[in-house]
């Protein structure tokens, strides 16, 4: 593949990060409760994921499901997880945080920023929340991230992909706009034209089947088996952004 596209894995668990690796993957985001939009990972899971990984491991920062506007605690367990995150050996964090009226919290950020140190930033979905985009991007160029994830504002990087080629436009090669959200072999190519994004963010998951034998007639919500990240569809979306590139 083109070395200038980058295939990003949101990966939530060992099993996932090492299927991204044996596709083809990039880079992984390793985080926790995809389902809630991802959570930050456990530190028996970070350690064991960087030790059987040789590709580039970034950690979602994300104390919590729900909004970005964190309370004191909250920043400080972030702190705490980056420098965690960097202790491991990690090569980069995923982060964010906004103020109550929706714009990126510089003062917070800025703090999170100075813990990463040399790792790699990613300021992570967020932005898609902001009052006011263009200027949640330049606050996030100003905090000095190097890329930023977005689904441009829609429930999927497709629906999003207008915003998303103006954020790329502003950016003006000043900072990596990494489309994210509902992304697929299917869809890759046409993503890839509507942008002109060269890093995409991508979970290429399938559910398994549980490997409960027993199921109780209420099980309480806990029923099913577990959502992985798959290295086929990772191959798939891989050979999908080649054969784009290799027509541009």
């Amino acid at each position: 593949m083109n070395a200038t596209y980058v295939l990003e894995i949101a990966a939530n668990s060992l099993a996932s990060a090492l299927a991204a690796q044996e596709g083809g993957a990039s880079r992984i985001e390793l985080c926790a409760a995809l389902e809630l939009g991802g959570l930050t990972p456990s530190p028996a899971q970070i350690a064991l994921v960087r030790e059987r990984l040789s590709i580039p491991v970034h950690v979602l920062v994300r104390p919590r499901a729900g909004d970005f506007a964190y309370a004191d605690e909250e920043h400080a367990t972030m702190l705490a997880d980056i420098a965690h995150c960097a202790a491991a050996g990690c090569d980069g964090v995923v982060v964010g945080a906004l103020t109550a009226g929706g714009d990126v919290d510089v003062a917070r950020c800025r703090e999170l920023v100075s813990a990463a140190g040399r790792l790699d930033l990613t300021f992570h979905r967020a932005i898609d929340v902001c009052r006011d985009p263009t200027a949640a991007l330049e606050a996030v160029i100003g905090l000095g991230f190097r890329r930023v994830l977005s689904s441009g504002g829609a429930a999927g990087a497709m629906a999003g992909s207008a915003h998303l080629r103006r954020l790329i436009e502003r950016a003006a090669g000043r900072i990596e706009i990494m489309p994210g959200a509902g992304i697929d072999a299917g869809n890759i190519t046409a993503l890839m034209a509507a942008t002109g994004a060269r890093e995409f963010h991508a979970s290429a998951k399938r559910a398994l089947p549980s490997r409960m034998r027993f199921t109780p007639t209420d099980a309480l919500g806990m029923a099913g088996g577990e959502t992985r990240s798959d290295a086929a569809e990772v191959r798939r979306l891989l050979e999908a952004l080649h054969d784009a590139a290799a027509r541009a």
